[in-house]
């Protein structure tokens, strides 16, 4: 049996690429519209999403995919390893609390009873074991399956089966679902959504719900009042130029998201070495502005200084996590210079100074500009160099090519 399922698993491994691609491509052209009677979330729908969410700040944590795809070291080891990298090196302490499993965790068939089955080489003591594993060292598990009757690797996903599924995540003690797009056999996205929605809040668990639909339909108008977060975008990379267009994307968007509802441009590339240090803080200052969720995805065992202290940067942190719930907006974008203001709870405003350009360059703007309320004179701490200063309303900074300074801006009492 042991070596049918290995068989199997090496099929699965070396068809997930060719598969993904070819069930992105189908799931794309079947996504053409979602069910025109379905409205543009209203108010309403936002504010009872925030009052029932358990996502009211946008989910910070680890997801595996980007470290393993399907290969062979997406395993219990491994996600233990991370769990415990993630205590060792102060990320938990820093707020980073759900370790997500992403595709490729099941066996390629149910079992007799219609249940799916986590591939037993890759994870021998099953999802619960796992789960518990996690929830010991203080934090949250997430899972991941699909709106379709496959996965984007090819294996079974939860099309028709919604609420047998969600009773399994819910019998393991998942924490967090992500749901992706493929496989979804041209179904209407509203309707392949709402029906896991429904049956995640029938198992009585409350369970982050994030939907991975691509953007393809536009999820923002309709998802405030399905799920807590959803992707704005395709997947990202780790490449400057996709880095900075999901930014793009996802700037558009403030509108839209709110405590307990977040627009989601992909993963943190944090660390994963094709960037440089200044590109990866910009990622992580301009994510933290757009009140993004703070997934990383990056093998914490090879972690160096750099990366951890991007991660661990609890100035920054708190303006992604700040309670007010508002996304940052573009204030001014001329010629690859881009300034970002976002109002927080306690009357401050973060202000961020992105250079997207080849040479470094001076960004300057206001505190009127920025929105902060009128006064004499401002504090002005950079979250980054952690330097405090005052101004009397000017902000400004020579910024590095594709380099972000990041400030917290406050009225002077």
């Amino acid at each position: 049996m042991n070596r049918r399922l290995r068989a199997a698993r090496k099929r699965t491994a070396a068809l997930a690429t060719s598969l993904s691609l070819l069930a992105y491509g189908t799931a794309l052209a079947a996504s053409a519209g979602v069910a025109a009677d379905v409205a543009t979330a209203s108010p309403a729908d936002a504010a009872a999403a925030a009052e029932s969410s358990p996502a009211l700040t946008p989910p910070m944590g680890y997801n595996n995919y980007y470290v393993t795809l399907c290969k062979g070291t997406l395993t219990e080891a491994h996600i233990k390893q991370t769990a415990d990298l993630m205590v060792s090196q102060g990320l938990t302490a820093a707020g980073y609390k759900y370790v997500n499993l992403d595709d490729c965790w099941q066996s390629p068939e149910r079992d007799s009873s219609g249940n799916l089955v986590p591939d037993p080489v890759r994870f021998p003591n099953g999802m619960k074991a796992l789960a518990d594993y996690v929830h010991s060292k203080g934090m949250k598990f997430g899972i991941y399956s699909s709106a379709g009757t496959v996965t984007c690797g090819g294996l079974p996903a939860s099309l028709n089966k919604e609420q047998q599924d969600a009773d399994l995540f819910a019998s393991w003690g998942v924490d967090y679902l992500k749901y992706d797009n493929c496989g979804n056999q041209g179904v209407d996205a509203y309707q392949r959504y709402k029906a896991m929605e429904d049956a995640l809040k029938a198992t009585g668990r409350p369970i982050v719900y994030s939907i991975c639909e691509w953007g393809a339909n536009k999820p923002w108008k309709w998802t405030p009042r399905v799920g807590n977060l959803w992707r704005t975008t395709t997947d990202i990379g780790d490449y400057w130029q996709k880095v900075i267009n999901r930014a793009h994307l996802n700037q558009r968007l403030a509108q839209y998201a709110g405590p307990g509802a977040w627009n989601d441009p992909d993963m943190l590339m944090v660390g994963r070495g094709r960037m440089t240090d200044t590109e990866y803080r910009t990622q992580f200052s301009l994510w933290s502005m757009m009140a993004a969720p703070l997934l990383f995805s990056t093998d914490l065992s090879k972690a160096g200084p750099a990366t951890l202290e991007t991660l661990r940067n609890t100035d920054v942190i708190a303006v992604d996590q700040d309670p007010l719930g508002k996304q940052g907006t573009v204030i001014s974008n001329s010629g690859g210079l881009v300034v970002m203001s976002k109002p927080l709870h306690d009357g401050s405003r973060a202000v961020s100074l992105t250079n997207e350009t080849d040479t470094t360059q001076t960004l300057t703007t206001t505190a009127t500009a920025a929105g902060v309320p009128g006064a004499a004179s401002y504090t002005v701490k950079d979250l980054w160099t952690k330097n405090i200063s005052t101004s009397t309303g000017t902000i400004s900074a020579s910024v590095p090519s594709h380099g972000t300074v990041m400030y917290r801006i406050t009225p002077a009492t």
